[in-house]
């Protein structure tokens, strides 16, 4: 760096600038120069982004706001949202959504059997959407939750991974009599 100044400095002086505009000449050059290294390697060696996929809940209107809390026992215990995926991996994906309903939700993934299953394989930037229809009547606190799982070909199973994905989505609800 300090050679990179004397060499800037001199070439200010043999333009005929003084100490002073030297100086400002020197570090202008030096900066230029300096950026332009970082730039360069930057755009040479610039490393990818790490893939990642993500799930995602949307109310009835297709937006994240108005989503149910409170159903009634075997007259109002029924809701359908849309639940989406977004595969961002930079290849293709098979991906396995579970939803789950439990009262006791202290770890995921969580350990109930799923009340619907869905399959389904998307391409690097594709999105999948899918209405899904819940109904509880058993009165109580519950999480209904959608779990995100990708296929591994290695092991030939899915798994359920905090490696670069939004992996699980909880909707808290209460059933009422």
């Amino acid at each position: 760096m300090r050679i990179l100044l004397e060499r800037a400095k001199s070439i200010g002086e043999k333009i005929g600038l003084n100490d002073d505009k030297g100086y400002l000449v020197a570090i202008a050059l030096a900066l230029i120069i300096i950026s332009s290294l970082l730039a360069g390697y930057y755009l040479l060696y610039k490393p990818a982004p790490e893939g990642f996929s993500t799930i995602y809940l949307l109310d009835s209107q297709n937006k994240a706001e108005n989503y149910p809390q409170t159903l009634v026992s075997n007259q109002n215990s029924t809701f359908t949202l849309p639940v989406g995926v977004v595969n961002n991996m930079g290849y293709n994906v098979k991906y396995e959504v579970l939803v789950k309903i439990t009262d006791d939700l202290t770890s995921l993934p969580v350990n109930v059997s799923p009340i619907a299953t869905y399959n389904f394989t998307l391409g690097n930037g594709q999105t999948y959407q899918k209405s899904v229809t819940v109904t509880e009547n058993q009165v109580g606190s519950y999480s209904v939750v959608f779990e995100l799982w990708q296929y591994n070909s290695a092991s030939g199973t899915y798994q359920f991974t905090n490696n670069n994905v939004q992996n699980y989505c909880v909707l808290n609800i209460q059933v009422i009599s």
